[in-house]
């Protein structure tokens, strides 16, 4: 089994998830600031061009964050971050879902279709015009996860779980690219030093 992996908020999402759950698995990197992701002979690999993707043993291929997490918290002994009961995963799975659509992809694509748009112009169709809308979205939903987090400690309740993973690698992500947190949204703020604190957080 192989993790193919680049720099970007979605590498980050597995790597942490791995770090958390304790998962060493080899690893091999490719150079997305040069498009190597987009050409042969990776897209033979993963033909949608995206990073990461895991190759397994028997050479097929697991691509998108949160199939290659739920893979191995599946495969991998230990704690199950995505829960160990149909209920737990169910909220898991509810959380993460509505995290990746709400905020990760108009946060994304904010940043692609303006700070980000001298890499992406010619690799995918960017709506520059969209770009302050979409920043917007993804802050109207944080203000709806800030209300959120005022009765609970992670996104999805009392344990920390793949939903709070990909957030955090995001936002991390976007303080970088002119999406900072805003200091008004006091819950998130703490969730997010509070999650900051993990070793996991380092990788």
């Amino acid at each position: 089994m192989k993790l193919i992996t680049s720099i970007g908020p979605n590498p980050h999402v597995v790597r942490m998830f791995m770090a958390e759950r304790g998962i060493d698995i080899s690893t091999e990197e490719i150079d997305i600031r040069a498009g190597a992701n987009r050409q042969e002979p990776y897209l033979k690999t993963n033909p949608a061009g995206q990073s990461p993707c895991l190759v397994l043993d028997d050479g097929s291929v697991v691509s998108e964050i949160t199939a290659i997490c739920e893979y191995l918290d599946e495969k991998f002994p230990g704690t199950p971050m995505m829960g160990a009961t149909p209920e737990a995963r169910a909220q898991n799975r509810r959380w993460a879902r509505w995290v990746d659509l709400n905020i990760l992809e108009p946060m994304a694509n904010g940043f692609r279709f303006s700070q980000g748009l001298p890499m992406f112009k010619d690799r995918m169709r960017c709506l520059p015009d969209a770009a302050d809308g979409l920043k917007a979205c993804a802050q109207d939903k944080i203000a709806f996860l800030d209300d959120q987090l005022a009765s609970r400690p992670y996104v999805a309740g009392d344990e920390f779980g793949l939903a709070d993973v990909l957030l955090y690698c995001f936002q991390t992500f976007g303080t970088q690219v002119g999406q900072p947190i805003d200091p008004e949204k006091k819950n998130y703020a703490a969730w997010y030093a509070r999650v900051g604190e993990r070793p996991s957080a380092k990788v």
